[in-house]
């Protein structure tokens, strides 16, 4: 039997902490994944419009395995700085690549646009996504907030206003799958003419508010609320999926190819040329995985599918209204 882990977050998933960090006037944020210790970890961009550092290193066949955290930040282009700081940080921890007696510490990113959410963007020569990486990494806990929060406070999906969301699943085995996302789509994630959201069959233990079911089958119109205001890069849905198996790269990125099928779940239109959906993958590697193991990665994949659209799913429901978008409890549970 599977079900929610404790806490309901990434961090259910042993040796992971999360930090976030906000500007509240630019309306955006920071939200680090910090592991304990290296972890190995893999990468699948399937958007259009992506924005990324350091996913190349990610790829099979590459000399390092392991990151020391992954950014995932607003800002567009500018919130890739935020990896410097998070570079920084742990470097001053004694964290890294051992390259003689060098230490360079691994730190892929990704950033959402949300540079048009109506927040001060008047930052001049120093954008504030090194302060905020900083603050970030000092505050990575096991318990971390959801919606409005980190890298999710300027984000929207579709309309509506988007956010920070996690979920987790633990079998009876000890099998650990967990996801965090920052939900920043330009498809909908909600089924149209209802408040249903799309990740609603998935819904745990009223960890969307118990979503009542559409009262009407889906149409086959995709819907965009902003078609005419659309620009390749202008949204996108990043995630990071964990788990405590003990996967190789390979593998690990077969785990993130599979989590995309949980944003196309959640979100639809899922992976459009405006969106630069990123998956990261991290695998702690304290669960041996069964024979056969094709058999066994299949259903991590699975599991961690279902926790990105769940994830994605507490990020819509959990956000506040903010800037220029109405969040989901506002517009439907009045």
């Amino acid at each position: 039997m599977i079900r929610p882990g404790p806490r309901n977050l990434l961090t259910d998933v042993p040796g992971i902490r999360v930090g976030n960090a906000e500007d509240a006037a630019a309306l955006t944020g920071v939200t680090v994944v910090l592991p304990d210790r290296p972890m190995l970890a893999a990468v699948e961009v399937r958007g259009g419009g992506p924005g990324t550092r350091e996913t190349d290193a990610l790829a099979p066949g590459r000399l390092v395995q392991t990151v020391d955290a992954v950014v995932l930040s607003g800002g567009s282009a500018f919130g890739l700085a935020a990896a410097d700081a998070a570079m920084l940080w742990l470097a001053a921890q004694g964290r890294g690549f051992a390259v003689g007696d060098a230490r360079v510490p691994i730190v892929p990113a990704a950033v959402i646009f949300d540079l048009a959410n109506g927040g001060d963007k008047a930052w001049g020569a120093e954008p504030p996504y090194r302060r905020l990486a900083a603050a970030a990494c000092g505050a990575a806990a096991e318990d971390f907030a959801l919606g409005n929060a980190g890298a999710g406070l300027g984000a929207k999906a579709g309309d509506l206003k988007g956010g920070l969301g996690s979920a987790s699943a633990v079998g009876d085995d000890g099998l650990i799958v967990a996801a965090l996302a920052v939900a920043n789509p330009v498809g909908s994630t909600v089924q149209p003419g209802s408040s249903a959201l799309w990740a609603w069959p998935l819904e745990q233990a009223g960890e969307m508010g118990n979503q009542a079911p559409p009262a009407m089958p889906a149409g086959l119109e995709p819907d965009f609320p902003f078609l005419s205001g659309l620009a390749a890069g202008g949204n996108t849905l990043l995630a990071v999926v964990a788990t405590n198996a003990d996967l190789d790269r390979g593998e690990a990125t077969r785990m993130a190819t599979m989590a995309h099928d949980g944003i196309a779940r959640a979100v639809r239109p899922a992976h459009t040329p405006f969106d630069g959906d990123t998956v990261f993958a991290l695998a702690e590697g304290s669960y041996p995985l069964p024979e056969p193991r094709g058999v066994a990665l299949a259903r991590v994949g699975a599991i961690a599918a279902d926790c990105v659209a769940r994830a994605v799913g507490r990020a819509v429901y959990l956000a506040e209204s903010t800037g220029k978008f109405t969040s989901w409890r506002e517009r439907f549970r009045k």
